[in-house]
């Protein structure tokens, strides 16, 4: 496969399951003259198994601005570069979001190659509104920041979803379920891998869910939040069984 010279190609990888790379992902990796990654290691577990040899450079969050120019010169010479993260698209609540649009104000091509991608396949499994929905990645850890992201949740009548680690994940709960009353959640772990699993219910169900250790909280989660709209007519329904 001949690639156009100077070509940044920003490439989606796996999210878990290594077989839902896409031919047209490994043809670019194979063919680029350097490959930037978030973690050269885990990356190399991606190469070996589909041969591919391209080199790899490290590309994350304390470095990623120290890359701009280096990058702009590479492509302005005529290489041609990919950027991929340890999974999924990069510069989604992974690095590369900087890099990405310094490289398009450089006035350099850029393609972007599609792949897998777990807020939507959340989202799709959250059996939640589909149309219209806010992506809000991974909230301030605490503070008035993350005080403020939490009520413009509770005010956002869109399907809304977050990113969480194990670790965190019940504190995340407990605060939604503050602000924004007991509204229905998917709860997704694990996607496209060997134990991925899907829970949905109240926030106060999934809390319970966890205390008593019927979900396993390991790795990075995707929290789907049912919108304001959605809640209010699903209390309005209720309310309207309750006085019949």
């Amino acid at each position: 496969m001949g690639l156009p010279q100077g070509t940044f190609y920003i490439v989606a990888t796996p999210i878990g399951n290594l077989d839902d790379i896409t031919l047209r992902a490994i043809d670019i990796l194979k063919n680029v003259d350097l490959c930037l990654a978030e973690d050269t290691r885990r990356s190399k577990k991606l190469f070996s198994r589909f041969d591919i040899i391209t080199p790899l450079k490290s590309c994350y969050r304390h470095n990623e601005k120290n890359r701009i120019q280096w990058v702009i010169d590479r492509l302005k010479k005529g290489d041609g570069i990919a950027l991929i993260s340890d999974a999924g698209m990069p510069g989604i609540s992974d690095p590369g979001e900087r890099l990405i649009r310094e490289v398009i104000s450089a006035g350099l091509a850029v393609e972007v190659i599609p792949g897998a991608c777990s807020p939507i396949n959340a989202l799709i499994l959250s059996g939640m509104r589909l149309d219209r929905f806010s992506f809000e990645g991974f909230l301030p850890r605490k503070g008035n920041k993350r005080n403020k992201r939490l009520h413009k949740i509770n005010e956002d009548n869109n399907t809304v979803i977050l990113f969480e680690s194990a670790l965190r994940i019940k504190s995340l709960l407990s605060d939604l379920k503050d602000v924004c009353a007991d509204r229905h959640i998917a709860l997704c772990r694990e996607l496209t891998k060997k134990f991925e699993q899907t829970v949905r219910g109240s926030i106060s169900e999934i809390i319970s869910m966890i205390d008593n250790k019927e979900i396993n909280l390991k790795g990075e989660m995707v929290v789907v939040i049912e919108g304001k709209e959605a809640f209010n007519k699903y209390l309005k329904r209720i309310a309207d069984e309750q006085n019949r």
